[in-house]
């Protein structure tokens, strides 16, 4: 991985237009302001206790120096856990009107300080007062730094991703990330990991004609995704070198979701579990799991369950048995409601059976095509996949969990999510795949079996 994919990506996006990785960069923050942000010259700088403390204070006084005004605003100053919630982004976003929108014939610059939270906070809100923004990243705990949307909680409770654009400049001091808890870069490096069985998932369902190819947004997060987690030794003791890819990988799938403008090149199945235990409010000893925590027990389940699908030889699919487990759509509406009866979300599952509804010729053939190709689409399959065993090493290495029960979870709660993940998004994935060939009860029992 290079600095050369960092650019090419950027070429790509449709927001970000800087990105700046390595040991001391943070030095930079006046010189990107200033080239990304012509004609501005006031910031709002954005950030909490802790943030502030590891960078916030330099990136405010290195702004000054330069001759920039400069506003501050400080989450949570007495230092409670916040996570979040649009509350605060209603707060960001009233401090940035406060500060002055126009400011001296240019818009004020919202800097966002700190990791996933923040940059969520500060990304909506910017938003939504329709001003750019940028980020000084504090930890490498997320791919959302580069993403467009923010995955903020509703007023009503609700877990959502809320439109908005991605950061215009990014500054990534590895320094700085050097002086985050180290669960952060577990999180971040589980995220990364997670692109390995949603590569896998965005095949499998482009091979059986259930959704779209985008070339470059592939290749944007694939071809360097195997470096860019092959370290996970130097990951966990902060080497300059493997950070550095590791970052970039997280940055790779930002920007590979901007230039598709959606989040299927960054995640499958395996977000979809994290995304169920955040609808319900799930916590562990007190506390909100985090994102990629939750998304590596899941990404190893993902890689187990595809070593069975590898396993199995498709080329001889009884395709007639299979179509026996299609269900008409009202059959399948009234199975999506009750997926979600009595939560937050009652309508979710009906629309997105509706969104994945295909009539029951459309599956034979699909089925057919499938049997036919299968040797080759399993071949390609083998090249995406990393053994799950290596899978599981890796995240242990870094000081990540493995088993739900690590995070609060069970194996019983887990194998009734594996079906409810079919019914969350209008993405075909494997769970899918394997509802409609009658393997996902043994599959999924065997992905949780130790």
């Amino acid at each position: 991985m290079s600095k050369e994919m960092i650019d090419k990506a950027l070429s790509r996006a449709t927001d970000t237009k800087a990105c700046v990785i390595g040991d001391g960069v943070l030095a930079q923050t006046a010189a990107m302001f200033r080239a990304e942000f012509p004609g501005s010259n006031h910031a709002i700088v954005i950030c909490d206790p802790r943030t502030r403390a590891a960078a916030g204070e330099r990136v405010e006084a290195l702004l000054k120096e330069a001759g920039v005004e400069v506003s501050e605003y400080v989450l949570e100053p007495g230092g409670k856990t916040f996570h979040a919630d649009y509350h605060y982004a209603a707060e960001v976003r009233e401090e940035i009107k406060a500060a002055g929108v126009e400011k001296d014939g240019g818009k004020i610059v919202p800097v966002a300080v700190g990791s996933g939270v923040v940059n969520d906070l500060v990304k909506l809100a910017s938003g939504e007062v329709g001003v750019p923004y940028m980020v000084c990243a504090t930890a490498a705990s997320v791919d959302g730094y580069s993403s467009f949307g923010a995955a903020i909680r509703s007023p009503e409770g609700a877990k959502q991703t809320y439109a908005c654009p991605a950061p215009r400049a990014i500054l990534a001091d590895l320094d700085v990330m050097r002086t985050a808890p180290a669960w952060m870069a577990a999180s971040g490096f589980a995220d990364l990991m997670a692109k390995v069985p949603a590569g896998a998932d965005w095949i499998l369902a482009y091979e059986l004609g259930a959704t779209q190819w985008h070339d470059s947004a592939w290749h944007t997060v694939q071809d360097g995704l195997k470096e860019a987690i092959g370290d996970p030794e130097g990951v966990a003791a902060m080497k300059t070198e493997p950070l550095t890819r590791f970052v970039e990988g997280l940055m790779l799938g930002g920007f590979a979701m901007q230039d598709m403008q959606s989040s299927r090149p960054a995640s499958g199945a395996e977000h979809l579990f994290s995304h169920l235990l955040e609808m319900r409010d799930h916590t562990f000893n007190g506390d909100i799991v985090p994102h990629g925590i939750q998304v590596g027990v899941f990404t190893l389940f993902m890689c187990r369950v595809y070593e069975q699908i590898l396993a199995f030889d498709y080329s001889k699919l009884d395709v007639e048995a299979t179509l026996g487990n299609w269900k008409p759509l009202e059959e399948q509406e009234r199975i999506g409601a009750a997926a979600f009866a009595g939560t937050k979300f009652p309508d979710l599952g009906v629309k997105t059976v509706r969104s994945k509804y295909v009539d029951r010729e459309v599956v034979r053939k699909r089925l057919e095509d499938f049997k036919t190709r299968w040797p080759q689409i399993k071949s390609r399959l083998e090249r995406q996949l990393v053994p799950s065993a290596e899978i599981e090493r890796r995240l242990k290495v870094v000081g990540a969990p493995t088993t739900p029960e690590e995070i609060g979870s069970t194996v019983e709660a887990s194998l009734a999510d594996a079906k409810k993940t079919i019914f969350m998004r209008d993405r075909y994935m494997a769970l899918d795949f394997l509802a409609l060939t009658g393997q996902l009860d043994e599959f999924a029992m065997r992905g949780f079996a130790r």
